[in-house]
């Protein structure tokens, strides 16, 4: 806990505006809220999943990630020794650790993720991609889009990038979704997702009625409510 503050104390100031999670006086609460009203001025969505982020994070990447920020001794071989210890499973044998993945269950593991995905995906968006606006909680990450060629093709960027850094965007959990608004407008093709979930919130279109009585679309955030 410790290492975790200092190193909290010197990544903090650097990090993204768009980063929300497990950081200081930020919220999943305030990235929703940000999600909606991006929703409400752009049309497309890229819903973006990363195949098991916390268990996939490359140790020697990390360790860059880590000394891009700082190169005081004492936090980056706290850091290195955290990253490959043992696994100590539920049979209690200990498992030897590989060249990937963040302590599960470690105070370490958010800041350590918030450090990989600034350097991976943050930093990146805002060399290439600075106008266009997003909202990540951890690897949580949801782009905006202004036509679906655009999201199109931003998409395959943020593969290629992820795939450089050793990660995976998830098949069938990372989709383009259409924001439907407009009754009149439809694109001109086929449109296979116009939901999403962020952070226990589905976005969709629903049908309300406007204060001179009309009915009229509207993209909002719902909270989900689970069975059990």
């Amino acid at each position: 806990m410790v290492i975790r503050e200092e190193l909290e104390q010197i990544v903090g100031p650097h990090f993204s505006k768009n980063s929300f999670g497990y950081r200081p006086k930020k919220s999943a609460i305030q990235a929703v809220q940000q999600c909606r009203k991006n929703c409400m001025k752009y049309n497309w969505v890229i819903d973006l999943d990363i195949k098991g982020f916390f268990d996939n994070i490359d140790h020697e990447l990390m360790l860059k990630a880590v000394r891009h920020y700082t190169t005081k001794k004492h936090i980056l071989l706290y850091v290195e020794r955290w990253l490959k210890a043992d696994v100590l499973q539920t049979d209690g044998t200990l498992r030897k650790n590989e060249s990937k993945g963040t302590p599960q269950g470690g105070v370490i593991s958010p800041v350590l993720a918030n450090i990989f995905m600034d350097i991976v995906f943050d930093k990146w968006m805002e060399r290439h991609y600075s106008d266009t606006p997003y909202e990540r909680y951890a690897d949580d990450v949801v782009i905006h889009c202004k036509d679906f060629k655009e999201a199109l093709r931003l998409l395959e960027s943020v593969k290629a990038r992820l795939k450089r850094c050793k990660l995976e965007a998830h098949r069938e959990k990372t989709k383009i979704v259409y924001r439907k608004s407009n009754q009149k407008y439809h694109p001109p093709f086929k449109v296979y997702y116009r939901t999403f979930d962020f952070l226990g919130f589905s976005f969709k279109t629903r049908r309300t009625r406007a204060k001179w009585g009309h009915m009229q679309l509207v993209y909002t955030a719902q909270k989900k409510i689970y069975g059990g």
